[in-house]
C-alpha cells in the first residue's frame, strides 16, 4: 500500500491523536515540532530506515534527558501509527535512543509559608479592595482546589453553580471533572463575584477582554509572595497546586481520590507525591499491618 508523504502522514497522525486520545492543542503542536525537527535532520520520516533514525541519537546528544525522551517518544508513536495504517511494513522506532528521564520532584511550600501567604492575602481582602478580593479567590482556588493555572484563569461563570460546592473544570485533552470547593475557597469566590466587573463570561475577566492571562497570574502571585516575606522564586501557581496535593496526602487522602481531584489521566503521575510523605506511609504500615500488630 502506498502511503502519503511526510506532510500528509504527520497530519493524519495528529488527527488520530486528537480524535482517539483527546490530545490537547499544545500537545499536538509539540508533536508537530518534534516530527518536523527530526525530518529536518534526516530527510523523509516516512521513508527513513533504522540507520537514519540511529543518527538522531548523535544529533540529540546535547539535549536534556526529558527533551530527548519526548522527541523519541513522538517518533516511536508516529512509526507505530504508520505500521497500523499499513503505510509501512516495518517499524524502525527501535533504533531511536532510549533514555528514561528522571522525574523532577515538585517544589514544596511548608505549612508556615502557606499560612504567611494567606495571612497577607486575607488582610488585603479585608479592606474590600476588588483587586485584593480577586487575589484571595485566585490563591484559594489554586491551593484549596488544586486547579491548574490555565484551568483557573479560563474558568467560566457557567462552571460555578449557585447551589453546589463543585466547579466543572475542563482540563487537559478537553476532559471534564468536578472539583470540590471548600468553605474558605467558596467564601473567597463569592466575595470576588460580588465585586467582579459586569460583563464577560469568565470568572476572572481581563480589562482588555477575555480572561486574566497565565502570565499576569504568575506576576500577581510572586508579588504577593514577596510582600509576605517569601522567596518569590519558590512560589508559582503550579507550586500551590503541588502544595494542595502534598498537604492532602499528608492529611490522609487516598491516592486515587487525589488523582481524580488533580485530573491526572494516569495514576503514575499522581504517585510523584508519595515521596513527600514517606514517614506517614512507614508509620501506617507499622500500625496497620497484621504482622506488625502481632509483634
Amino acid at each position: 500500500m502506498t502511503g502519503p508523504g511526510d506532510e500528509g502522514a504527520i497530519a493524519a497522525f495528529l488527527a488520530m491523536l486528537a480524535a482517539e486520545r483527546g490530545a490537547a492543542v499544545n500537545t499536538l503542536a509539540a508533536y508537530r515540532r518534534d516530527l518536523a525537527g527530526a525530518g529536518d535532520l534526516i530527510g523523509s520520516l516516512v521513508m527513513a530506515d533504522r540507520a537514519a533514525l540511529a543518527q538522531l541519537g548523535e544529533a540529540w546528544r546535547d539535549l536534556a534527558p526529558a527533551s530527548l525522551a519526548r522527541k523519541a517518544s513522538a517518533l516511536r508513536q508516529f512509526y507505530g501509527f504508520l505500521v497500523d495504517e499499513g503505510w509501512r511494513g516495518d517499524d524502525p522506532g527501535d533504533a531511536l535512543p532510549r533514555l528514561r528521564p528522571r522525574r523532577s520532584l515538585p517544589r514544596l511550600l511548608s505549612h508556615a509559608e502557606i499560612t504567611a501567604l494567606f495571612a497577607l492575602a486575607e488582610a488585603d481582602a479585608g479592606t474590600g479592595d476588588p483587586t485584593a478580593l480577586r487575589m484571595l479567590a485566585l490563591i484559594e482556588l489554586l491551593y484549596g482546589s488544586g486547579l491548574r493555572a490555565t484551568e483557573l484563569v479560563s474558568l467560566a461563570l457557567s462552571a460555578v453553580p449557585r447551589d453546589a460546592p463543585f466547579l466543572t473544570i475542563t482540563g487537559k485533552g478537553g476532559q471534564q471533572r468536578l472539583v470540590p470547593v471548600g468553605k474558605r475557597a467558596g467564601a473567597a469566590l463569592r466575595g470576588w463575584l460580588r465585586v467582579r466587573p459586569a460583563g464577560g463570561r469568565h470568572v476572572f475577566p481581563s480589562p482588555r477582554g477575555g480572561h486574566l492571562s497565565r502570565v499576569r497570574l504568575f506576576q500577581l502571585l510572586r508579588d504577593l509572595a514577596l510582600r509576605a516575606g517569601l522567596d518569590p522564586e519558590k512560589v508559582s501557581p503550579h507550586v500551590l497546586r503541588h502544595a494542595f496535593a502534598t498537604h492532602l496526602l499528608e492529611g490522609g487522602a487516598d491516592l486515587r481520590v487525589l488523582q481524580t481531584l488533580l485530573g491526572h489521566a494516569d495514576i503514575a503521575t499522581t504517585q510523584i507525591y508519595t515521596h513527600v510523605d514517606g514517614a506517614r506511609l512507614v508509620a501506617l504500615v507499622n500500625q496497620r499491618h497484621p504482622l506488625a500488630r502481632e509483634s
